[in-house]
């Protein structure tokens, strides 16, 4: 084994009663790509952030390239030769790449433009990237945005790079690529630490995995030795079954056709154009694109939240009364008032899903806010439902009147998916469910919807692992620059063909 690059010696950080790092010891080897892996809650990103200067261990010692170092903020973090890429981009939208790249760095002989570019020109043919230093990040793809970000840390000296989730809205083929160019930057002598919760891109890539449990470091194992249902172990402390269940359809009822639906987002920009599909009770309709494709707009237009263009008809068929209701035009409010059972897993958590001051009890209490119930007398039935959530899925929380925005992720997300399903909605729509969330919680969500699919609920489920699309879902929409590119039986189509319709913008052949 090389020398360590990195040794945390019992370093442990609290959020006031939650202890997200205890006492964690661990060495991280020069040149090596070493995988991160835990559950939601398990101090993964905490101690991450805690090389990279955005927080400050309560106490422990941090030590790079067999130095003691105090670590207070990112600046003292470049100066170690770390960077951190993280999962939301850092990026100013009207700046070019090479200004991205410069922005805050102090110059004594002011900025340099062009040759901020041909620095930018050699990392990219040592690495493998591609990027254009003059193009605006408003007109990049995600694979791009995460490429300049990249590029960024490496501009600035970082030998060591932490990426959190970094293939988590990429292609089969955008990832691969990504995976040759961490290999190359292992080949110039760089170390690469991967937080994934992807298991099979763990063993595909990595040299280690290192394991965190509730904060605690658990131990490392060589990936040449791994296993998914071991790596699994180790994160739960239990055996795991990692089957997907995918019952048979017994019973197909239409609950939803939607025909020739266009819109423009906000920007003016036409995001959807001409789609069209049904939607049965008792099956799971997937919804694969590349971030950015449509997807968003496409629930929000179902959920009465985006205008759609003249010509548009999203039709519910209800199973209550076998009524067929016309969507288009109504708002959320009105959709519930016909007795119409949406429910929507939206992809901005807090932004849409949740309020973010306010705790699980209160959180519960929005779905009947409308229906003009008293939310300052009856708690009873919010909280009993904030305490199933709580102990069915595992949430992390130190109360449950404990504002969600204090949790992590992965813990607010649970929160928004259980109260969803919990709706016994008639058509379910999700929002990458399961984004941020540890391979044990990950495959609770899915038992949970497969039972709703059992229970003749249509559910419409966008998700970006195209493994679990082809393991969970019974058909597969494929969108492209807003338009569907191909409808594929979950249980024959290949992740290539997948990956391919996500690409191709001619758009083919639409098919119910």
């Amino acid at each position: 084994m090389s020398e360590a690059v990195i040794s945390l010696r019992n370093v442990s950080k609290s959020f006031g009663s939650v202890h997200a790092n205890e006492n964690v010891s661990m060495d991280i080897y020069k040149g090596e790509i070493l995988s991160l892996l835990g559950e939601n809650g398990s101090g993964k990103t905490t101690l991450m952030n805690m090389l990279s200067g955005i927080y400050y261990p309560d106490h422990g010692e941090i030590k790079v390239n067999g130095k003691v170092v105090n670590i207070r903020d990112p600046k003292d973090a470049f100066d170690c030769g770390i960077g951190m890429v993280h999962q939301h981009f850092k990026l100013v939208d009207v700046f070019s790449a090479a200004e991205n790249v410069v922005i805050g760095i102090k110059r004594e002989h002011g900025l340099d433009l062009r040759g901020v570019s041909n620095d930018i020109r050699k990392i990219c043919d040592k690495y493998g990237f591609v990027m254009d230093p003059a193009k605006k990040v408003y007109d990049m793809s995600v694979s791009e945005k995460q490429t300049l970000e990249i590029i960024k840390v490496i501009y600035r000296g970082a030998d060591i790079l932490i990426l959190d989730e970094p293939t988590a809205v990429l292609t089969p083929q955008e990832t691969e690529k990504l995976f040759d160019v961490i290999r190359n930057m292992k080949k110039d002598g760089k170390t690469v630490i991967i937080i994934t919760h992807k298991l099979h891109e763990v063993l595909s890539i990595s040299d280690r995995v290192a394991i965190l449990r509730k904060g605690e470091y658990v131990d490392s194992i060589e990936t040449r030795d791994a296993t998914e249902e071991r790596l699994t172990e180790m994160m739960v402390g239990e055996k795991v079954e990692l089957n997907i269940e995918r019952p048979e359809i017994k019973e197909k009822k239409i609950r939803l056709r939607v025909s020739h639906l266009s819109c423009y987002n906000s920007d003016g920009l036409k995001v959807l154009e001409d789609v069209s599909f049904d939607a049965y009770g008792g099956e799971i309709l997937g919804v694969a694109g590349v971030s950015g494709n449509g997807q968003k707009e496409l629930l929000e237009s179902v959920a009465g939240l985006q205008n759609s263009m003249p010509g548009a008809s999203i039709k519910y068929y209800s199973p209550d009364d076998d009524k067929e209701y016309e969507l288009i035009g109504l708002t959320p409010r009105k959709i519930r008032q016909l007795g119409v059972h949406l429910s929507f897993v939206p992809e901005d958590r807090l932004g849409m899903g949740l309020v973010g001051s306010m705790g699980m009890s209160d959180n519960m209490m929005l779905k009947d806010y409308n229906e003009g119930r008293s939310i300052f007398t009856d708690k009873k039935k919010p909280r009993e439902l904030a305490e199933q959530i709580l102990n069915d899925l595992n949430v992390v929380t130190p109360g449950l009147s404990t504002p969600v925005r204090r949790l992590s992720g992965g813990n607010v997300q649970k929160v928004l998916v259980g109260r969803e399903i919990s709706a016994s909605p008639a058509v379910l729509m999700t929002a990458y469910a399961v984004r941020g969330l540890d391979i044990n919680t990950s495959y609770t969500i899915y038992r949970l919807l497969n039972e709703q699919k059992k229970a003749g609920v249509a559910v419409i489920y966008v998700g970006e692992d195209l493994d679990v699309l082809m393991e969970l879902c019974d058909r597969i929409l494929v969108l492209c620059s807003g338009r569907v590119n191909g409808i594929l039986d979950g249980r024959s189509a290949k992740k290539e063909e997948i990956g391919r319709l996500m690409t191709l913008v001619s758009a083919g052949k639409e098919k119910r």
